[in-house]
């Protein structure tokens, strides 16, 4: 086999700013030990997100000189338009400035108390935006995926029996809608199987119960059916993609994943009824239908984008670089989650740390140890991220704890990965020597991009 390189060839760069490790120790300490507050200038390898983080093509900066800023009807959101109807096939298309915009509206119109959300698993906006709304998240992921271990297919699948049953438990009426998140974030960025999309939606039809993607990162889900299910080998990734959203009602998505754009999301619908709704509450919260909050130069990169990420040539190096970095620390004994996702490899902070205990947050300590070791910056998916109490205060933990090393696309080379390497075998040979934290402030949603923390 040839080596797999990178199918681009790089016509701009942005200089790193470097720093020593003394510096980090004082930088992270000002930041509260939370790298979402660490001043990106301070950071060497940048893998918080992958979020809006991606280097756009030559042909998006180009159709980002032709954007039609018309604040109505432009032609930019036509093409925009017509490129996620071809790709989706929804009747209704309503750009959003990013994707909770697009989850804010939806379940502002479709939540409320006394309703349940099912889901594989909910990311942290989209269960912001259902508890914000009164409506309650839930989760619904298979055992296989809470093995990190194991090395499965689609550990990212919805238990089709449990939604079944939640269902038949709370009743149809108490559930407005379903949601698929592809690829699984929380679970580790694992893929969802088409089986699985069309078992799901088999269910939600006896019900009446519409079923909604999260499509963020659809692409990536699409090019592991072809890489592993039956029957879809020889398919190319957007027909494998178009027939993903062909048995949902709907998608939300965030244009910054998939799109490979650094601002942009949408609701795509098939509901006239909840489409005119949508739109209405648009209109009052982010901009007139045809910009949705969005300059007409961000409608045209996102319809390039669209196009750009379904390229097998890009697919199989996003897939391969990801897996690379996985590859390489877990043979050196690293506890990742298996196997590596599309878009992030996530340390297992359980085995990693075990140790510290839950309510001494193992997962943030290793986000704060990469940093000083490295200058890299990284997120916990555990119970900082999603953790609540209960009635006695006590912390009710999530089923893992997860470091996230999220990659942007085409931003950085294979040097840039074995130095992330390096920096996390070094972590990992002194592991024994690392203490947890305790969280001094929190805000009361979304906990984790403002929280700030001091060491034990």
């Amino acid at each position: 086999m040839k080596t797999i390189i990178e199918p681009f060839k790089i016509k701009s760069v942005e200089p790193i700013h470097f720093t020593t490790e003394d510096e980090r120790v004082g930088i992270l300490a000002v930041a509260g030990y939370n790298p979402f507050l660490i001043h990106a200038e301070d950071v060497l390898i940048d893998l918080l997100t992958d979020s809006g983080t991606a280097a756009m093509s030559a042909k998006q900066w180009a159709g980002m000189m032709e954007g039609d800023e018309s604040y109505a009807g432009a032609r930019s959101f036509f093409r925009f338009e017509k490129a996620v109807k071809d790709l989706t096939g929804f009747r209704h298309v309503i750009p959003t400035h990013q994707g909770r915009a697009a989850e804010k509206i939806l379940f502002s119109l479709m939540g409320g108390h006394g309703k349940f959300i099912p889901n594989n698993t909910h990311f942290d906006t989209t269960r912001a935006n259902v508890e914000f709304s009164g409506a309650e998240a839930v989760d619904l992921p298979t055992s296989e995926g809470l093995q990190t271990a194991l090395v499965a297919d689609f550990k990212g699948n919805i238990d089709v029996e449990k939604l079944d049953a939640f269902i038949r438990d709370k009743g149809a009426g108490s559930i407005p809608l379903c949601m698929l998140t592809v690829t699984n974030n929380s679970g580790g960025g694992q893929p969802v199987s088409m089986k699985n999309i069309r078992e799901t939606k088999e269910v939600l039809k006896k019900y009446n119960i519409p079923l909604i993607l999260d499509a963020c990162r659809f692409a990536e889900n699409a090019f592991f059916i072809k890489l592993r299910e039956d029957g879809y080998a020889q398919k190319t990734p957007k027909e494998i993609a178009q027939e993903m959203f062909s048995y949902a009602d709907g998608c939300t998505m965030s244009a910054k994943k998939d799109a490979i754009v650094n601002m942009g999301g949408f609701i795509a619908l098939n509901d006239d009824e909840l489409s005119i709704k949508a739109r209405n509450l648009l209109i009052m919260t982010e901009g007139f239908p045809t910009y949705g909050g969005l300059a007409g130069r961000d409608l045209e990169a996102i319809a390039q984008g669209l196009t750009e990420v379904l390229d097998e040539h890009y697919l199989t190096y996003r897939i391969r670089s990801v897996q690379y970095l996985g590859e390489k620390i877990s043979q050196a004994g690293v506890p990742i989650l298996q196997p590596p996702g599309g878009h992030a490899i996530y340390l297992d902070a359980k085995r990693f740390l075990p140790q510290i205990p839950a309510d001494q947050y193992p997962g943030q300590a290793i986000v704060c140890e990469l940093y000083k070791a490295g200058g890299i910056r990284s997120v916990e998916i555990g119970s900082v991220m999603f953790g609540k109490y209960g009635e006695n205060g006590k912390l009710i933990s999530p089923p893992m704890e997860l470091v996230r090393l999220a990659i942007p696309r085409r931003v950085y080379t294979q040097s840039h990965i074995d130095y992330v390497v390096e920096c996390i075998l070094e972590v990992f040979a002194r592991r024994n020597s690392i203490n947890g934290y305790r969280i001094t402030y929190e805000a009361p949603q979304l906990r984790h991009f403002t929280a700030k923390f001091e060491p034990l």
